[in-house]
């Protein structure tokens, strides 16, 4: 029997799955949470360093996919200061640190497929 198979649900948190997948695509799953970790992967970052590196990513989105991930574990938020401008500092938590692998695995496999399928194309600076 497959792990992920030993039981009808599992659950993390109060909520309840039909599978360990479907538990990790709730806490990763979307087109920006599994890219903010990989940017947080390898050191901190303030709100706004996260922005230039996904520039395409809406600041409302960045936003709220970072409140996700620090309420699912996964990111920690660091407030510095006690009065405006105050420094906020993202990192992996320790939990998130446990993903490495993973995002690993997928930057691996994605280079992969454009290695093979696609191409690896530079912005133009008009």
């Amino acid at each position: 029997m497959k792990t992920e198979c030993k039981a009808d649900f599992v659950q993390l948190k109060g909520k309840t799955y039909p599978c360990t997948v479907s538990l990790t695509m709730d806490l990763v799953g979307g087109k920006w949470k599994t890219v903010i970790l990989y940017h947080l992967k390898d050191e901190p970052k303030r709100y706004n360093e996260l922005r230039k590196e996904m520039s395409a990513i809406t600041e409302m989105t960045l936003s709220l996919q970072l409140k996700q991930l620090e309420k699912d574990g996964l990111v920690a938020r660091a407030v510095y200061g006690k009065k405006p401008p105050i420094k906020v500092v993202y990192s992996l938590s320790d939990f998130g640190k446990t993903f490495i692998p993973v995002l690993d695995a997928i930057t691996q496999w994605g280079n992969q497929v454009v290695s093979e399928h696609g191409e690896f194309v530079q912005a133009s600076n008009d």
